[in-house]
């Protein structure tokens, strides 16, 4: 029996980083594109993150460590105006956004 309970400990231990590995990231790195017909179709990579599209929605993972305003405007130039983003946790206000898409 005592060797059963540090085995059933670990599992727990395992059991528990496994769940938190699949939670959703508190430091999301999302963009809403304005325009159906610029999505790409395929992954792209933009500063090292590779953004992948469902819809107009596109998420990415990786990226330069640069300001959120900056990811955003790079992103627009390639994929075209945005109604949302998201840069590593941080989200845009609308006023920052009217600056992404000029």
């Amino acid at each position: 029996m005592r060797a059963v309970l540090p085995l059933l400990a670990l599992c727990a231990a395992f059991a528990a980083a496994s769940a938190v590995a699949q939670a959703p990231s508190s430091a999301a790195t999302r963009v809403v594109l304005a325009d159906a017909s610029r999505v790409p179709t395929r992954s792209t990579v933009i500063d090292g993150a590779n953004w992948r599209c469902q819809g107009q929605t596109c998420t990415a993972s990786g990226g330069a460590d640069q300001p959120a305003p900056r990811a955003c405007r790079r992103v627009a130039a390639r994929l075209g105006p945005v109604t949302e983003f998201s840069w590593k946790g941080t989200t845009l206000t609308a006023e920052q956004l009217a600056v992404c898409n000029a």
